[in-house]
């Protein structure tokens, strides 16, 4: 886990974003009903607000290494959602 999560700088937060991807591109979320770290209802509504594809599982905010499974489940579903620009 401590390979995947690295210290960010200070500068991320000066970033300027001109479009928000989530505005016009197709998202999924895993909200973890677990987690300690991000309240489930705050999931929730970033997963709304960006009209993301929701899936829920129980577990904890390290999912990724907990339950790989249903990491990978949903990047398989959200792969096979989207059609790729000239195929």
């Amino acid at each position: 886990m401590a390979d995947s999560q690295v210290p960010w700088g200070l500068s991320a937060l000066s970033g300027a974003i001109s479009e928000p991807a989530w505005r016009t591109k197709p998202s999924w979320y895993l909200v973890v009903t677990e987690d300690q770290m991000i309240p489930v209802a705050a999931q929730r509504a970033m997963a709304k607000r960006a009209k993301s594809t929701i899936v829920e599982v129980k577990g904890s905010h390290a999912i990724y290494v907990s339950q790989p499974g249903a990491v990978a489940a949903l990047i398989e579903q959200a792969a096979k959602s989207v059609k790729v620009a000239g195929a």
